[in-house]
């Protein structure tokens, strides 16, 4: 291994219904085709080196998947992402790619940045229940797993939680509501639609229809502020510094007031 790549992708569309699975399989068809030079594991059955970090469940978009592949020579980060993302299908993109400067990329995956879309639902109604929910201190809440019925905290986990009106200009028009949350990455995890049965447990919200939901973001939690920060950044931030190009009287004078 020579080079680690970290890569941020998207589940849009129809594409949302993809499991984590189907894409491992249709990202590792899109390294062979854009004829990436990966690093391989050890062993009589060697597979490329794609570290995965913390994928949303399957019927979520997403603007913010992140993994890291290992490569075996180096390569431009930004040409390999061209590359890859011509050779997925629409609604997988490959929407930003950066050298691996720094360690410990899954800890910086602290928390997520969801949105909700609530169709029939008054933005009233969705404020007065998101009030409710933050007004508990804990809100069980149970989901099944493969080990059978779990009961958990929902409330805990929540940093932040507001209600906002849907865009007037929509497709379809009606009543509509959009909450914005950001969940603190903890274990057990904590899901969008295990807040939506906690709202439904403190305050009888019950949309209609099932909730759209697309993760936003997923970084570096700012407590303060409720916010979710960029996880590449520390590896661009510790990017070497480009060779000056500006150099000694030979170097080519730039005209007064160019760009």
């Amino acid at each position: 291994m020579v080079q680690r790549i970290r890569l941020r992708y998207t589940k849009r569309g129809r594409l949302r219904f993809t499991s984590h699975r189907d894409f491992q399989r249709a990202f590792e068809r899109a390294l062979r085709r854009a004829d990436v030079p990966m690093a391989y594991s050890a062993g009589f059955s060697p597979h490329p080196k794609v570290s995965y970090a913390n994928a949303a469940p399957t019927g979520t978009g997403s603007e913010a998947e992140f993994l890291e592949i290992q490569l075996a020579e180096f390569r431009d980060p930004g040409q390999l992402r061209e590359l890859l993302d011509e050779s997925l299908p629409d609604g997988l993109d490959i929407t930003d790619a950066v050298e691996a400067h720094t360690s410990s990329f899954a800890d910086r995956l602290q928390a997520s940045l969801w949105e909700l879309r609530l169709d029939g639902v008054e933005v009233a109604d969705a404020e007065r229940a998101v009030a409710a929910f933050l007004a508990e201190e804990t809100v069980e809440v149970q989901r099944r797993t493969k080990n059978g019925l779990r009961t958990f905290d929902a409330r805990g986990a929540v940093a932040r939680l507001e209600a906002r009106q849907a865009p007037a200009d929509r497709p379809g028009g009606g009543a509509c509501a959009i909450l914005r949350l950001v969940v603190r990455h903890l274990t057990p995890a904590v899901r969008p639609d295990d807040v939506l049965s906690g709202l439904r447990a403190t305050a009888d919200l019950a949309p209609p229809v099932p909730a759209a939901v697309t993760r936003l973001a997923q970084g570096l939690l700012d407590e303060e502020s409720g916010t979710v920060t960029d996880p590449l950044a520390p590896d661009r931030d510790a990017a070497p510094a480009a060779p000056s190009t500006a150099a000694g009287p030979s170097a080519a004078k730039v005209p007064e007031g160019s760009a």
